[in-house]
């Protein structure tokens, strides 16, 4: 000990150096008690510590149990200085504790509830800036940079070796003339915190003597050392709010240790600062060595002979800057001039993976948790899916069984608001057997986890409930059927009841043809993912079919006397109904296929069969035939927006519903003298836009309209239909516009007739060539697995 009292280690949060200095104090003064700064909830805790199967970085996770929600951690790392005088005490059987503010006061005080008591009369203070110690400290010392500064006279400098408690004796001196000048320095709640930390020290001296060693933030050392009563600590702590709270360990990341995440006590290099933590010698050629490392990863050329020279570069430039020893400034120079030619793009992988890194910390499975939690681990290992801090991306194949509970965890995980994972487009293939996820594990999850634990004590029962509820509380029908869909996806057909009803519910109430089409395609996706996934969505598909019919019946109407946002919009309605209408119809054929023409309605004794294939007969069936009645309707009926009538026009001709020479017609009378040129344009960009333009190219009658109605555009309109058609040609790719462009160049064979006129670009016939197309018909027997006879590959591509 260094004379009369208790040993007083005022450290920097996450600083590697005062972790040494702190070990290094501790075996040279052999307390009898180590008080650290955290909440003293968390005292039961401290044996786990020890387990073996902790591993940093981990952190204290406080929250208040009517309201999982209000949390609060108290992160450690590896390289910690309270993390290593916690060790050092569990490894010399030495009792230690907590000496903060209860997490019981820390989690009400934002509550809104009245000021406490010793914060009265503080209000000016609150609006005081914050005072950054160490930025005054190196601004005084002629640094402009904190980081560097602390790197200099603390990282590089190592623990005294001739007294091991110099270094705190020092920065308290230190702290001791800010806290003078500053008082609280802006944070009127730090003296309560400290009115706490003297009541505790008061009681350890009692039971241990002056053989205590507290290990806190070096600011609280000289409110430690002020003397004070007992009364007056106790009257600042009388009266403040609280909670019921739990406390436990979780794993924690580096990423979160960094200050650019918001945390407030965080370091800006947790990476950097955990390698000259554990590094025995050689810090900076240990360091490039990772770099380089990293960089050969991501197939950059660097060679032994980079990492000497940056090596040498690094020395230099501490060399000249005055600095003791190369710090993260210098050997990021080098390593940008060395190893990554002046670019700052390999630069930034290296800050993102090694200087910041993606380390996740583990607890062992006897910390306390919620119910969920356990079984969310016992999930996750079941499934192998491990969670990590590195951002990856996972593949999917619902065939499997590993998969497709992999898949249901994440869903229901999703249903519970535990972004674990995000969905993804899959590639190469659109089908609804594969999912494409990005898992990333985020300490913020664990509170989640502890909010969802009022759902249930499983992911599935959680799960459930979460849905139900959310059925009940939904505020639209496309909100409910979205619902259903995440329900499917989810694995949850225990859930379905309470969702379909809310859902029919909604549905017969709900006259908003808008909302019908919104809610149509998330209902339909619902039974192709029924399909795969094994699931009964018998009550789907009538909901399905009703909603369907319906849409029907208002969107007519629904078309007429629009403005251009809304017809834009109505558009949307269009495209989003005739996909959901086309995979109804696959859905119904599949259905008749597997049961040899005969699909039922149910299942059982009593299901109603439904004969008829995807577009005749009744049931989901006979819905594509109703719905190309009603685009037919769209497409001429007067009134009707142009935007959605040169809609309904296109679907119609990519159905084959609609030959050239009758879209031809539409077009003309579309485009005639009588339309106004604003209106024209829109049913040109309903026609054509949202497309890949090809169908311009390859259908010279077509082009050769649009081309005649706009070279005849009056001048004075032209300014006014110009955005409607950039709009729908910006959307081409440049190979199409420039083959449209090269094809107007050249001009029409026939001037008479527009309709009749075609284009003389050489490669263009006036038909499709039969023969060339049916020679690829032996590739795709072999690639569709059919036999050679043609009707086969003809039904397998209907």
């Amino acid at each position: 000990m260094t004379g009369a009292g208790p040993l007083l280690l005022g450290v920097r949060h996450h600083g590697p150096g005062s972790a040494r200095a702190v070990r290094a104090a501790l075996d040279a003064a052999r307390p009898a008690g180590v008080l650290i700064e955290g909440p003293p909830e968390a005292d039961a805790l401290i044996p786990l510590a020890a387990d073996p199967e902790l591993r940093t970085p981990v952190a204290l996770l406080a929250h208040a149990v009517d309201e999982p929600g209000r949390s609060a951690f108290w992160p450690f790392a590896a390289f910690s200085p309270e993390w290593v005088a916690l060790r050092w005490a569990l490894e010399h059987g030495v009792p230690a504790r907590f000496i903060d503010l209860p997490a019981a006061h820390t989690l009400a005080w934002d509550t809104g509830l009245p000021p406490a008591k010793g914060e009265e009369g503080q209000a000016g203070e609150e609006e005081q800036v914050r005072v950054d110690p160490l930025a005054a400290l190196a601004e005084a010392a002629g640094y402009d940079d904190p980081e560097r500064w602390w790197e200099d006279v603390v990282e590089h400098r190592g623990p005294g070796e001739q007294d091991p408690f110099a270094p705190f004796e020092a920065l308290a001196e230190a702290m001791g003339a800010l806290r003078e000048r500053y008082g609280a320095g802006g944070r009127p709640r730090d003296l309560v915190r400290e009115a706490q930390m003297r009541l505790h020290l008061r009681a350890a001296r009692k039971e241990f003597g002056d053989a205590v060693a507290v290990v806190c933030g070096a600011w609280h050392v000289p409110a430690l050392r002020e003397r004070t009563t007992v009364a007056a600590d106790r009257a600042l702590l009388k009266g403040l709010p609280k909670v019921k709270a739990d406390l436990t360990w979780v794993p924690w990341t580096h990423r979160r240790l960094a200050r650019s995440s918001g945390y407030g006590a965080g370091v800006d290099s947790p990476g950097w600062y955990g390698h000259l933590f554990h590094a025995p010698d050689r810090p900076v050629e240990r360091w490039l060595t990772k770099v380089a490392g990293l960089l050969r990863e991501e197939d950059r050329i660097v060679s032994s002979a980079h990492v000497i020279e940056a090596v040498r570069l690094a020395d230099t430039l501490a060399a000249v800057r005055g600095r003791p020893l190369p710090g993260l400034g210098e050997t990021t120079d080098a390593v940008r001039a060395v190893m990554c030619d002046g670019s700052d793009v390999p630069l930034a992988l290296v800050h993102d993976r090694l200087v910041v890194g993606d380390v996740l910390g583990e607890v062992p499975e006897s910390a306390p948790a919620v119910p969920l939690q356990r079984d969310l681990v016992r999930r996750q290992r079941s499934l192998r899916l491990k969670p990590e801090a590195l951002e990856r991306e996972l593949e999917l194949d619902l065939r499997g069984d590993t998969d497709a509970g992999r898949s249901r965890l994440l869903h229901r995980l999703r249903l519970l608001g535990i972004g674990w994972g995000e969905p993804g487009p899959s590639r190469g293939s659109t089908g609804t057997f594969r999912e494409t996820w990005r898992l990333r594990w985020e300490p913020e999850l664990s509170v989640r986890v502890a909010e969802a634990g009022v759902w249930g004590t499983t992911v599935a029962a959680a799960a459930r409930a979460r849905a139900e509820a959310d059925a009940a509380a939904a505020g639209t029908l496309a909100d409910v059927t979205a619902l259903a869909e995440r329900c499917l996806l989810a694995g949850l057909p225990d859930a379905l009841p309470a969702v379909m009803r809310a859902l029919a519910d909604r549905a017969a109430l709900d006259t908003d043809v808008g909302h019908l089409a919104q809610a149509l395609p998330a209902l339909v996706r619902s039974l192709r993912y029924g399909d795969v996934r094994g699931t009964d969505t018998h009550a789907l598909s009538e909901v399905a079919a009703a909603l369907a019919e319906r849409t029907f019946i208002g969107l007519p109407p629904a078309c007429t006397a629009l403005d251009s946002e809304a017809a834009e919009q109505m558009r949307g309605h269009v495209d989003a109904v005739h996909t959901a209408v086309g995979l109804l119809g696959e859905t119904a054929a599949a259905g008749a296929s597997a049961d040899t023409g005969t699909a039922t309605t149910g299942s059982g004794e009593g299901a109603a069969p439904v004969t008829g294939d995807a577009d005749r007969g009744p049931g989901l069936g006979g819905l594509r035939r109703r719905w190309r009645g009603v685009l037919r309707g769209l497409a001429g009926r007067v009134g009707v927006a142009g935007v959605v009538r040169g809609r309904a026009a296109r679907l119609l001709l990519d159905e084959g519903e609609l030959g050239g020479g009758e879209a031809a017609r539409l077009m003309g009378v579309a485009l005639s003298r009588g339309t106004p040129p604003v209106e024209a344009a829109a049913w040109i960009e309903g026609f054509v836009g949202g497309g890949s333009g090809m169908l311009l190219v390859h259908d010279e009658r077509l082009l050769g309209l649009v081309d005649t109605w706009l070279t005849g555009v009056p001048a004075e309109a032209f300014t006014d239909v110009l955005p409607l058609l950039r709009r729908t040609f910006a959307a081409y790719d440049p190979g199409v516009r420039r083959t449209l462009g090269e094809l107007v160049r050249r001009g029409p064979g026939e001037r008479g007739d527009p309709v009749a006129r075609r284009l003389t670009a050489p490669g263009f016939g006036a038909e499709a060539d039969a023969g060339r197309a049916d020679a690829v018909l032996p590739v795709l027997r072999l690639l569709l697995g059919t036999t050679s006879d043609e009707k086969s590959l003809t039904g397998v591509g209907a």
